[in-house]
């Protein structure tokens, strides 16, 4: 008897020779049809990365150094709270230093810096040199330069900048070094040697 068209038996025998992919049998093979296009095993390849935009480059120039007491044995710091504790009370040491705005010298920025930063005035007795480093801070490469100097304390009152500084204070000489929480600055000081006025 031979099936009414269109009552099924015509699709049974396709779907009969339909081919089976040996690896699994209950999935129709991936050969090429050349008319629908052929199909790829081969992998894909991965998408390009995108790139990142380069930050944008920010040289700074500041100036700022050393001040010796009047008694030539103790140095002049300032501690900044280190954001980094948890607990809020551990003070990085560093030297007192800052911009240099426009029309002034490295000497006037650094004289003008130790005292808005520590209310001591001083003047300058030798340039100590110059460190150079890098860094990012809002999504940007700062280039900074710091003239370093070697002051002595002429007068004013010790007392940290509000907005800027935590604390200050003075130091036995022998233990600057040891205080100075960045490894630029303490190799300066230690390059140094005596710490003459």
């Amino acid at each position: 008897m031979t099936p009414a068209p269109g009552a099924g038996g015509e699709a049974k025998r396709k779907k009969r020779r339909r081919r089976r992919n040996p690896a699994n049998p209950l999935t129709p093979s991936t050969t090429p049809n050349p008319q629908a296009g052929a199909i790829s095993d081969a992998p894909k390849k991965p998408l390009p990365k995108k790139k990142q935009p380069y930050a944008k480059r920010v040289d700074e120039v500041s100036a700022g150094g050393l001040v010796i007491d009047q008694s030539g044995t103790k140095g002049l710091l300032i501690g900044r709270r280190d954001l980094k504790d948890q607990t809020g009370q551990r003070l990085l040491w560093s030297l007192p230093k800052g911009h240099i705005e426009e029309g002034e010298t490295p000497e006037q920025a650094a004289i003008r810096e130790v005292h808005e930063e520590t209310g001591i005035e001083s003047e300058i007795s030798k340039a100590l040199g110059v460190i150079d480093f890098w860094f990012m801070a809002g999504g940007k490469r700062i280039h900074k330069t710091v003239h370093h100097y070697l002051f002595k304390e002429v007068g004013g009152v010790l007392a940290p900048q509000v907005t800027e500084v935590d604390d200050v204070g003075w130091f036995p000489l022998e233990e600057v070094i040891g205080l100075l929480a960045y490894p630029d600055e303490k190799k300066l000081i230690s390059k140094s040697g005596e710490l003459n006025l």
